[in-house]
């Protein structure tokens, strides 16, 4: 496994593959952890504090387009408090634009959950590999239009995230 985020499939045994039936999106990536001691949420928030610029000015713009429809305002990806450690973080808490949905010692599942779709993230470690599995199951008309734009985009916007998982503290 390369430090470089990589395509992927949902690991096996991983709790996010409940939810691949009647998925309308799903994709995986995974890279060798570069600090493989951290649990799967320490990993997702060393990811998310470190999200890339473009990333965030993507989230911005969804944010406003999405506006007249009703939908949410997510806030950034990287808002996220940095003095709060993982284990301050229980289910149900809001971990920057998710929900904590589950979490355990190989996996934590993230989330939202809007009028339009329902959003799954699973950060699962296994060998030193973490995998970044997104499940997403639409809601009707607006959930498919909404989808157009984000998917291709999402297959750029999570390896960019994931990447900062592979590579060391300096970097």
């Amino acid at each position: 496994m390369k430090p470089e985020p990589q395509p992927s499939s949902p690991p096996p045994g991983a709790r996010i593959r409940a939810l691949l039936p009647g998925a309308y999106f799903h994709d995986a990536w995974a890279v060798l952890a570069a600090r493989p001691e951290l649990t799967p949420l320490e990993q997702f928030l060393r990811a998310a504090r470190a999200t890339p610029a473009w990333v965030e000015s993507c989230m911005r713009l969804r944010n406003r387009l999405v506006r007249p429809f009703g939908l949410k305002n997510l806030g950034d990806m990287a808002a996220l408090p940095p003095d709060r450690s993982a284990s301050a973080y229980g289910v149900g808490d809001r971990v920057g634009i998710f929900t904590l949905f589950e979490q355990h010692p190989d996996e934590v599942l993230l989330g939202d959950r809007d009028r339009h779709l329902d959003v799954t993230l699973s950060v699962h470690q296994a060998g030193g590999v973490v995998t970044l599995t997104t499940v997403v199951h639409i809601h009707g008309l607006l959930g498919r239009l909404y989808m157009l734009p984000v998917a291709p985009m999402h297959h750029l916007i999570a390896p960019a995230v994931l990447r900062r998982v592979g590579q060391p503290e300096s970097s």
